[in-house]
């Protein structure tokens, strides 16, 4: 449904960086009429002076935070219709659930892209009470069902695009399935095709598949995505002469890339050591801020924002912002954690039931493929630009990649056996220091059965 590109919005964000991210992304999607305010109190008082068509706030911010500022809002006769976007770093589904029950009309988790927030304004002025989603329909040609396999672009994923290539060249043909692989534009797309059903299976972040099962979503962990592969990058203005580490980043801003992942625990857990309270405005005190955004927007941020004193991510992007010169190496993450997982292999349960043989074969020829990539590093690179950055727009380039996989305890993609242990220590440290998601059955989550085979265990 098209929506008057004329209606008042007023976005609420203490971030300054966030309330420029925003009206960029509004203005792109086609929004010039756009008010801001900087906490909740600040949101109420704009509501009052301003009246407008449609609210999309942040959630932590100081004073009020946006939970409140919603429930004010839903208080007041005179407001209480008022649509409200919360657009958040609360990614969560136990914070979602809490949105909704508040009076939310629609939530969107950080990073967000312009397509994502464009489609969560159009759905709450749609008619109806939402996009329906229907039920997937699986295909089967000459008796192999399309498995669809969605990803994002790091090298986290190139497993898939090795298995991918080697498919595509000839060298291997699938007996039970034919491979769809679907390139996601960031963790939410993902997250919401495993939830609905319309991913057959995704490499995605663990704490992310954690969460949704733990929120009911029929799906099972069958393998690791690699372990390994993300990098801290502090930025270029640290001088060791006048700063320590601790004075360096108390009272600034380090970027992940989303909530649930190992990138803030890592974050978080070195932050701690060195004596800083790291985490996201609102009622504890903290003195580092933890931002939420797209992992390609990283290093122009950091670059031009001296707010923020680093950054966690996947790789490519941190050897190439450190190339550029716009930061400097903080710690790769397998020095604070070795052969640390990080993605994992989500599929719906529905479809290893029913296609169990093709199951199998994806699972075992991921595994092969982890090794292929391992065994020719330059062939993997070559791979990896043709998979990751199909049209240019990342400028990678094989170099770039050789550079990571050179990397002392670099990226690993020949070890995929996924280690309860190691998700539990996920998941604990998650839950009983950042308060963050649920304790789940990790027994129930983890069908390690094809993994037992492929990995001859």
């Amino acid at each position: 449904m098209a929506v008057d590109p004329k209606i008042k919005i007023l976005v609420a964000d203490d971030s300054g960086t966030m309330r420029v991210m925003f009206k960029q992304m509004l203005n792109k999607a086609g929004f010039d009429n756009i008010i801001v305010a900087v906490n909740g109190d600040d949101g109420i008082a704009k509501v009052e002076a301003e009246k407008p068509d449609l609210v999309i706030s942040d959630w932590n911010m100081p004073q009020r935070d946006g939970l409140e500022f919603l429930k004010w809002l839903r208080s007041r006769d005179e407001y209480r219709n008022i649509p409200f976007i919360m657009a958040t770093a609360q990614a969560d589904k136990g914070q979602q659930i809490l949105i909704m029950e508040a009076g939310g009309n629609g939530h969107v988790p950080k990073p967000f892209d312009v397509d994502q927030i464009k489609a969560s304004i159009e759905k709450v002025f749609s008619s109806g009470n939402g996009a329906v989603v229907e039920k997937k329909e699986r295909r089967v040609v000459d008796g192999k069902v399309v498995l669809n396999v969605a990803h994002i672009q790091i090298t986290d994923h190139l497993a898939l695009g090795a298995l991918k290539y080697r498919i595509d060249s000839g060298e291997i043909t699938p007996r039970h399935f034919i491979l769809d692989t679907d390139c996601k534009p960031g963790w939410n797309p993902i997250q919401e095709g495993l939830e609905n059903g319309a991913l057959d299976a995704a490499f995605v972040l663990a704490p992310i598949a954690m969460d949704l099962f733990a929120y009911d979503s029929p799906i099972r962990l069958v393998l690791l995505a690699h372990k390994n592969g993300s990098t801290f990058v502090r930025s270029r203005h640290y001088d060791h002469r006048f700063d320590s580490l601790q004075s360096f980043y108390k009272y600034k801003v380090v970027d992940i890339p989303h909530k649930m992942s190992v990138h803030h625990m890592l974050a978080h857990q070195f932050l701690k050591e060195l004596g800083l309270k790291p985490g996201v405005p609102g009622k504890k005190a903290i003195n580092v801020r933890f931002e939420v955004v797209p992992p390609i927007k990283m290093p122009g941020i950091m670059n031009e924002n001296d707010d923020v004193a680093g950054f966690m991510v996947a790789e490519p992007i941190a050897t190439k912002a450190i190339a550029k010169g716009i930061g400097e190496l903080e710690f790769i993450s397998s020095t604070r954690w070795e052969s640390h997982p990080c993605c994992v292999v989500a599929m719906q349960q529905t479809f290893i039931e029913t296609y169990p043989q093709a199951t199998q074969e994806f699972v075992s020829l991921v595994v092969e493929s982890g090794k292929y990539i391992e065994a020719d590093k330059s062939r993997a690179a070559d791979i990896g630009v043709k998979f990751l950055d199909p049209d240019g727009r990342l400028g990678l380039t094989p170099g770039v990649l050789q550079q990571v996989f050179a990397q002392p305890q670099a990226i690993r993609m020949d070890d995929l056996y996924p280690v309860k242990e190691n998700l539990d220590k996920i998941q604990r440290y998650m839950h009983d220091v950042m308060g963050i998601g649920k304790i789940i059955d990790l027994d129930r989550f983890v069908d390690t059965r094809f993994a037992d085979t492929a990995c001859q265990l």
